[in-house]
């Protein structure tokens, strides 16, 4: 049996958060975030880092699941001059 679900839209306003947790700051759980993406790079080299970034976007197009979200994303995150 196939769950039919209304199209998501891909949420592009700040949305970082723990669950159960409010933020100290409105920006905290984002520069958190920033935070451990820098340290994940930390030590690697250039073609390191670009496999992590390769990996991290496989990983949560996967959480996502929603082609239409991820379609979004993909449009979003390309430059202009290459659209």
């Amino acid at each position: 049996m196939s769950t039919v679900m209304s199209p998501a839209s891909l949420q592009t306003q700040p949305h970082f958060h723990r669950p159960g947790e409010p933020p100290l700051q409105a920006y905290a759980p984002g520069d958190d975030f920033y935070e451990r993406l820098i340290a994940a790079h930390h030590g690697l080299s250039d073609e390191e880092s670009r496999l992590l970034n390769a990996r991290l976007v496989l990983l949560l197009a996967n959480h996502i699941g929603d082609l239409n979200v991820i379609a979004q994303a993909l449009e979003l995150a390309r430059p202009p001059a290459s659209k």
